[in-house]
């Protein structure tokens, strides 16, 4: 009555263009984050890395110091009970538990007048598994915890309204942005969209307090004599002073300034420096190298002296305490201001680690954007990084430097599920950490241990909100295994620290040319979600800073090698990067004497010496839905887009039959998938029934030693 399922040999019709490379695991995004968030294989010797997943949960919060400093809770290392896993994942998903593992820490107390420590391995809380699939079985049924595309940390140039900009954007803190003034030539600073506060006063605040000290931070200076003759002293008009000029008093004893820094030099000016004896004075040299070609910052100095003029200041030239209080009372409107207060304030909001965290991106952005090397690992800002981005924003202004692409994948990062789970356990930490402040200061000292310091309420109910209600934490979509494989690679930019749809506009949800070969550009929803719900490229892999990679084969001197490199979007920005279809013989050689190739989202042509890169496969650039599509190339994208969206929706045949077309990648999908079963190893089939088959490996060490495999079906999705 119904045909058998049959073989069809297929007939290879598509043009002779071969990949070359073999398809990555199509899960990988999902497994290597959250086995960089439990860092399972380094437990053993206890050398988690410090700065990721629950190592740097621990350390953000430990050690846990006691209000008057006679306690201090230590953590040593974390590790997982195992043999404490009761169900298996099968087990788990038929009683509607969660397919989880108890988490131990072990905490030394540390009595510091006495030096006596109580050490005790406490139970932190369960943390849930993640099945070889990629998903998480919460209260019995699979969820996926989709990956977050977000803003990423570190510095950002624009020019919107006519208003030249930049944003320094922290991992954790308070946004810090600088803005130009067209009209009147003037910088200024805004401390979380707040008041603006002139950018000179801004550096006062913050200890650059004199003239000479912020003129030497932005220009390069120069000595010139000072000679009484008339081109010498046609030379000097115009000059601008870095260094105050002062003299002494008929008297002889106390010295007057003359002149202060940053005033510009008139022919009268220039008598008078003669008429007083000065020999040489120490000018700014604009047009030199590393100066700033702009009077911006002389322009504030003027701004400053109207400013405080009018307000009665006793000095001409704001102090660091005038700085404070301006910028004081900017941030904290109407309250009292006390120096020592406002000083402490501003210093720990932007250059105490606890409150400020740039975090390794944001480090890694900031080193790469002002060419310089500070060590990763310091991820607090520091002085010189305000320096630098206000020195780009003016040579940005003047017109010296470019602006930025907010929608550039160099400055848009992956959150995968490792990433998103530390950022909300660390809340819950510090929520424990002020428990067990407050805990050290009721308890008797006497009878005292860590467990009864440490509260695990925070942290289960964290674990809990986040696989149980956050907006990234999804019933895994479980129609097909397309479906199922598509959704553990979906990108997300909803969600919490992400956009809102209401406010998400045209410009973020378009295809950006960098997205060629790591997002793709056909599969995304219709309707409101349009373009912030995207898929990853079939080849793409996200880096250690959680940006996009994609592969090119390399070429040196002409010539194909066998080499392939992973570039991320600000990398291949520098390259000539050729296609796939450009023929090449044997040997790795271009056929062409032209090569049409792309750069910047540019096409040209280039002799193939001045081609660096060329494409590994012609389905790099879309993703496992859009790459099941036969003749891919032949549809409208429109069409396109629905029916990679609608392939997912597709059930299954009572009798299953194999298309009569296909592309190549169905088999790579039903693997990746998780629900084709495959074999661990080389065995015989000795047992067979609807839901588990049973293999005898031909290695087996025992008689009795089977593989047994658990099959998909009957089980509730």
């Amino acid at each position: 009555m119904f045909a058998r399922s049959r073989t069809i040999n297929r007939q290879y019709i598509g043009k002779n263009i071969q990949s070359f490379m073999d398809l990555p695991d199509l899960v990988d995004i999902q497994l290597k984050s959250y086995e960089g968030f439990l860092q399972k294989n380094k437990l053993d010797n206890h050398e988690p890395l410090a700065e990721q997943g629950l190592e740097d949960v621990f350390r953000s919060s430990f050690p846990i110091e006691s209000p008057n400093g006679d306690m201090l809770l230590e953590y040593e290392f974390y590790e997982f009970d195992n043999e404490a896993i009761k169900y298996t994942e099968f087990e788990c998903k038929q009683k509607g538990l969660t397919y989880s593992v108890p988490l131990k820490a072990r905490i030394n107390l540390i009595f510091t007048q006495t030096g006596e420590i109580r050490q005790k391995d406490i139970y932190m809380g369960d943390i849930p598994l993640m099945t070889d699939r990629g998903t998480f079985i919460i209260n019995g049924a699979e969820r996926v915890v989709v990956s977050q595309i977000h803003r990423s940390p570190g510095v950002i140039f624009s020019h919107e309204k006519g208003i030249f900009s930049t944003r320094i954007i922290p991992y954790r803190g308070s946004w810090l942005e600088f803005e130009v003034d067209q009209k009147k030539e003037l910088i200024y600073a805004k401390i979380d969209r707040k008041k603006r506060i002139l950018g000179t006063i801004f550096l006062r605040a913050l200890g650059i307090s004199s003239r000479e000290e912020i003129i030497k931070a932005f220009y390069t200076t120069e000595k010139i004599a000072v000679v009484d003759d008339r081109d010498s002293k046609e030379s000097l008009i115009g000059k601008v002073l870095a260094v105050a000029v002062s003299i002494k008093d008929a008297d002889g004893e106390e010295e007057r300034v003359l002149y202060k820094a940053g005033e510009k030099l008139h022919p009268h000016n220039i008598d008078e420096l003669v008429l007083h004896g000065i020999s040489e004075i120490e000018v700014i040299a604009f047009e030199s190298e590393n100066s700033l070609n702009s009077q911006i910052i002389i322009n504030c100095f003027e701004r400053e002296e109207i400013r405080f003029a009018k307000e009665g200041a006793a000095s001409e030239e704001p102090t660091q305490e005038d700085a404070l209080s301006a910028v004081y009372s900017v941030l904290m409107p109407g309250e009292p201001i006390t120096l020592e207060t406002a000083e402490k304030d501003l210093s720990t909001m932007f250059f105490s680690l606890r409150r400020y965290d740039l975090g390794r991106v944001g480090r890694y952005k900031l080193n790469k954007k002002f060419n310089y090397a500070e060590p990763l690992e310091d991820q607090a800002l520091t002085l010189q990084d305000i320096l630098e981005a206000m020195k780009f924003l003016i040579k940005v202004y003047v017109g010296d430097e470019e602006i930025d692409d907010i929608d550039h994948l160099g400055n848009r990062r992956v959150r995968s599920v490792g990433e998103l789970l530390t950022n909300q356990l660390k809340k819950a930490f510090s929520r424990m950490e002020r428990i067990a402040k407050e805990r050290m200061t009721s308890k008797e000292t006497e009878t005292i241990k860590p467990q009864d310091l440490i509260s695990i309420k925070p942290i289960a109910a964290s674990i809990k909100e986040f696989f149980g209600s956050s907006q990234l934490s999804q019933f895994m979509d479980q129609v097909n295994p397309l479906a199922e494989l598509t959704h553990k690679r979906r990108l997300n930019a909803l969600g919490p620290g992400g956009l809102s749809r209401d406010r998400a506009t045209f410009e973020v949800r378009d295809v950006h040319y960098t997205h060629y070969g790591r997002m793709c550009p056909i599969e995304t929803p219709e309707g409101p979600n349009i373009g912030l719900i995207v898929s990853l490229a079939v080849y793409t892999r996200v880096n250690d800073y959680g940006f996009l990679e994609a592969p090119y084969r390399k070429i040196v001197d002409g010539k194909a090698v066998d080499q392939i490199d992973y570039l991320s979007a600000m990398d291949e920005d520098r390259y000539y990067i050729a296609q796939i279809s450009e023929k090449i013989d044997e040997k790795g050689n271009f056929l062409t004497e032209q090569v049409p190739c792309r750069r910047y989202g540019d096409y040209t042509s280039r002799s193939p010496k001045d081609v660096q890169y060329m494409d590994v496969s012609p389905k790099q650039i879309i993703s496992v839905s859009a790459a099941l599509i036969p003749f891919l190339e032949h549809d409208d994208a429109n069409r396109a887009l629905m029916g990679s969206n609608m392939q997912r929706q597709a059930v299954p045949l009572l009798f299953p039959e194999p298309p009569r077309v296909g592309t190549g990648m169905e088999a790579k999908c039903a693997v990746d998938s998780g629900v084709l079963v495959k074999a661990r190893r080389a065995g015989e089939v000795v047992w067979v029934s609807s839901d588990m088959i049973k293999v005898k490996p031909t290695d087996a060490k025992d008689k009795d030693e089977l593989d047994e495999y658990q099959l998909l079906k009957y089980q509730r999705t």
